[in-house]
């Protein structure tokens, strides 16, 4: 017959052919996910570079860590921690900041000072010294 019917044809083709359709669904969905990743991270540091680099009065009001646990199958284990602050600036506005683990360390809730950022990145934070 006509429509590429073979009659030694078991069923596996259209199995495969469905199989090649979605892999490479998956695949470019992936790779289109990792490519909008790198895409949306440049547009990020360039927009940083290109905002004007503010100091400003600021309160630290919180400090927050992220922990992610990643397991293998050989009974290995990794975990990566992320270090965030939020402070206040005198117009009432919280900003919330990825911070390193030592900046993290010598922040402490209540702190006053001068907040020094840039964009949304984080550069420092001086803490206002105390008079005696």
């Amino acid at each position: 017959m006509g429509f590429g019917y073979n009659e030694f044809d078991t069923g596996f083709g259209m199995g495969f052919q469905l199989f090649d359709v979605m892999f490479f669904l998956i695949f470019f969905l992936i790779l289109g996910m990792f490519l909008f990743m790198i895409v949306k991270g440049l547009s990020t540091w360039n927009k940083n570079n290109q905002s004007p680099r503010l100091t400003v009065d600021a309160t630290v009001v919180a400090k927050r860590t992220d922990v992610t646990h990643h397991h293998n199958g050989d009974n290995m284990a990794t975990h990566s921690t992320w270090y965030y602050a939020t402070f206040q600036v005198e117009s009432g506005d919280r900003m919330e900041f990825a911070v390193d683990g030592m900046e993290y360390g010598m922040l402490a809730e209540g702190d006053t000072g001068k907040l020094s950022f840039q964009g949304t990145r984080y550069l420092s934070f001086e803490r206002e010294r105390l008079s005696d």
